[in-house]
């Protein structure tokens, strides 16, 4: 009886055991059910228009993501320094798959010469191995004694960031609640270059005003949540005791950022701790030390040192990378460097990194620009920093925005509103003092400066004709004359008044107004651009005009000064044309903008007659050509269409056969983006690749003994990646031959 029970109470042990673990296991399971519920639908307590509002943006986030499609059909070989592709998978007579798929991108990086676009200049060594890591791992270490540095790195660390959330997939992060900084890359726009309310230009500057004191209060307010110092935080200190007293500065941005990264990081974060995915990565910690020591410059100038030393090297778990410029903005180009190295793994849903390399790089050229025309059609503050954010992967350093012509007047002054009342096309369509302002503190974090122009004296006509009812007198002449061919390039036709002081005045004022928002600068263009004598002839037939022209530069550059409190730029560029070789402009205070043909005499008489030039030449860096003659009569303005390769062949200074002494007059050059016949549907496959040709040929311009427009495999296969690096990134390039080409590196060059 006895044994009976006992053996009674084991069985009923051993059930009760059964059972228990039974109900642990469906307990884990349906927790892990709820946190994946909780994951894939978190919006199921939101309100119903909530809900429809996620519900579409969901719907746009699957229509542009992934933009480069996973390839699981395909894995790649590197194969005699070049990648092949073959079926996947790959089986050995069973029906389990042999190797591990290998992406296209794992390989291109990994097989054969650097993948890095532009070119580094000095000294490059890479390694074929690669390491897998989230951007959850990276983690960022300043050494800077200028706070005013690593506040402007910090800030474009976080678009760093941003930039590999949007390579890894990961959902894109919305502007935390109380203001503070937006990470990502959607966020981080202006909300009204999507949607402009439908402002009077007086609501606008009451607007300005308003947002002015609210930026100041919120700026304050995290300053104070967040510690960062102002410039003058060092107060009274040298530079070498603020070194001495804080030897290094250590902010784990990657950790801190990560609670501000979107709703989906928490339940992301628990699901990877269930189903411990990190095991996955090779590495825990992606450190990116920097150090900027000798310059705490936070404007771009024509003498700033832009070079930098990146490193790249792997212990135990982790990844660390060194970075060392002498100024913010080498810094900033390391850090499109490091992108480069970074990729997505679309067979692990990862990042990937080179595990060691070396990378010292400088530019050839100090001046790498990028114009756009906003006045012949209007372009979002979306667009632009859509624009800038390419131009930053590209190394081009000088956004040179054209942005008043004679077709409208899109800029809101704060002292002359008519001008815009008059000038542009709707309320919607206009620029702020504070657009203005936002656009360039963007672009400065990312490498680049702000050139605005206001062009004159020609191409000024609507948006200048409200002088007489103000008691300006004309400011403008000829505007909307017709036949319009007789007296401007293009219609509609417009020329400033030079013999009207106000003009001056005018032009004075928004200089200020431009500078202010863009901030210090040595370098500013004035336009004089196409002046046609013959309107001027209409009212002063009896002066030179052609001194005339140059009277009216030189006023406008005395008013330039004024304008700058009373400094004159070091450099103040005009656009070339007939009036540039009268010589009445002094070749020491003046640059000029070639634009015309590059076989043109004026190329060669500029440069004998001592001026600093930036290349500008229609027939290889205008990318607006090609399209077609968009009037009824009279030829084409520049066909044909200048191709990528066009663009990257392009070197005036080899073929002008410059000398040394001849070479330190070309500053750079500049593609330029007029807008007669694009707007902002078709700016970015416009643009791309092509600009980004010019940053190779600006920053590294390699030699080249090929004949013309040929360009080697190297070039297309680097830029191949390139483009599919800017279309990862939102910018919608154009392809630069069919996808089986770039799956089959070599095959068809």
């Amino acid at each position: 009886m006895h044994n009976a029970i006992i053996g009674f109470r084991h069985i009923l042990k051993m059930a009760l055991t059964v059972s228990l673990r039974r109900v642990l296991l469906l307990l884990l399971m349906t927790t892990i059910f709820i946190l994946m519920l909780l994951y894939w639908n978190q919006d199921g307590m939101k309100p119903q228009s909530f809900l429809v509002e996620k519900s579409m943006k969901r719907r746009a986030d699957v229509n542009m993501r992934p933009p480069i499609p996973d390839e699981k059909l395909w894995t790649y070989k590197c194969e005699n320094e070049r990648c092949v592709r073959h079926s996947y998978p790959t089986h050995a007579g069973g029906g389990t798959p042999t190797d591990r798929r290998i992406p296209f991108m794992t390989c291109a990086m990994t097989c054969g010469e650097v993948n890095i676009w532009p070119h580094p200049t000095i000294k490059t060594a890479i390694s074929s191995v690669s390491l897998k890591f989230t951007m959850e791992d990276v983690q960022l270490r300043m050494d800077t004694p200028h706070s005013a540095v690593e506040t402007q790195f910090k800030q474009a660390f976080a678009y760093f960031l941003s930039d590999l959330r949007r390579i890894q997939r990961l959902p894109s992060a919305a502007e935390n609640s109380d203001g503070a900084a937006v990470v990502g890359r959607e966020a981080a726009t202006d909300d009204k270059a999507a949607v402009r309310s439908p402002l009077s230009v007086q609501q606008k500057l009451q607007e300005q005003q308003q947002q002015g004191q609210l930026e100041q209060q919120n700026l304050q307010r995290n300053r104070a949540r967040r510690h960062i110092p102002d410039a003058d935080d060092v107060g009274g200190e040298t530079v070498s005791t603020y070194k001495s007293r804080h030897k290094r500065r250590h902010v784990d941005i990657g950790r801190a950022l990560s609670n501000n990264l979107g709703d989906n990081l928490a339940p992301a974060a628990i699901l990877s701790s269930v189903f411990n995915t990190r095991r996955h990565c090779d590495v825990d910690t992606l450190l990116v030390e920097v150090e900027v020591h000798k310059s705490g410059e936070i404007y771009l100038s024509l003498d700033t040192d832009e070079s930098y030393k990146l490193s790249v090297a792997h212990e135990r778990r982790t990844i660390n990378v060194h970075i060392t410029a002498n100024t913010f903005y080498g810094a900033r180009h390391a850090l499109s460097t490091l992108q480069q190295l970074i990729w997505y793994d679309d067979d692990d849903n990862l990042l990937r990194i080179l595990s060691k390399a070396i990378i010292v790089d400088t530019p050839r050229f100090r001046y790498r620009g990028l114009m756009l025309d906003t006045s012949r059609h209007y372009f979002t503050v979306e667009a632009i920093k859509r624009t800038i954010v390419g131009m930053s992967h590209a190394k081009l350093n000088r956004f040179h925005w054209h942005i008043t012509d004679t077709q409208s007047f899109p800029y809101v002054s704060k002292n002359f509103p008519e001008m815009a009342i008059h000038g542009a096309y709707s309320e919607h369509e206009t620029y702020t003092f504070e657009d203005v302002r936002d656009i360039a503190a963007f672009a400065r974090l990312h490498g680049v400066q702000v050139i605005p122009e206001i062009d004159a004296p020609a191409h000024a006509g609507n948006g200048w004709e409200w002088g007489p009812k103000r008691g300006f007198g004309e400011l403008s002449l000829c505007i909307n004359q017709q036949p319009w061919s007789f007296y401007c390039g293009e219609p509609p036709c417009g020329q400033l008044n030079p013999k009207n002081n106000n003009t001056y005045l005018v032009l004075q004022r928004l200089y200020e107004e431009l500078l202010n928002a863009t901030g210090p600068t040595d370098y500013f263009h004035l336009g004089g651009d196409e002046v046609n004598l013959e309107c001027w002839g209409q009212y002063f037939n009896d002066t030179d005009l052609r001194g005339l022209w140059c009277d009216f530069m030189l006023n406008a550059m005395a008013r330039l000064k004024i304008a700058n409190n009373n400094v004159e730029p070091r450099v103040v560029s005009v656009w070339s044309s007939g009036l540039t070789n009268t010589k009445c402009l002094p070749s020491s205070r003046f640059a000029v903008q070639v634009w015309g043909g590059s076989t043109w005499q004026e190329n060669y008489d500029l440069i004998d007659n001592g001026f600093n030039v930036i290349f500008s030449h229609v027939d290889a860096w205008y990318l607006d050509c090609g399209f077609g003659n968009w009037r009824s009569t009279g030829e084409g303005a520049c066909s044909p269409y200048r191709t990528w390769q066009n663009v990257y062949k392009h070197r005036p200074w080899e073929r002008m056969r410059l000398n040394k002494a001849q070479r330190k007059q070309v500053l750079g050059g500049e593609a330029c983006m007029w807008t007669e016949q694009t707007d902002e549907y078709q700016l970015d496959n416009r643009l791309w690749p092509r600009a980004s040709a010019l940053g190779e040929r600006l920053w590294s311009d390699l030699d080249d003994d090929r004949e013309f427009d040929v360009v080697p495999q190297d070039v297309f296969k680097r830029m191949s990646v390139f483009r599919n690096r800017l279309v990862e990134l939102g910018l919608e390039a154009e392809p630069i031959f069919p996808k089986f080409c770039a799956q089959h590196p070599g095959e068809c060059i």
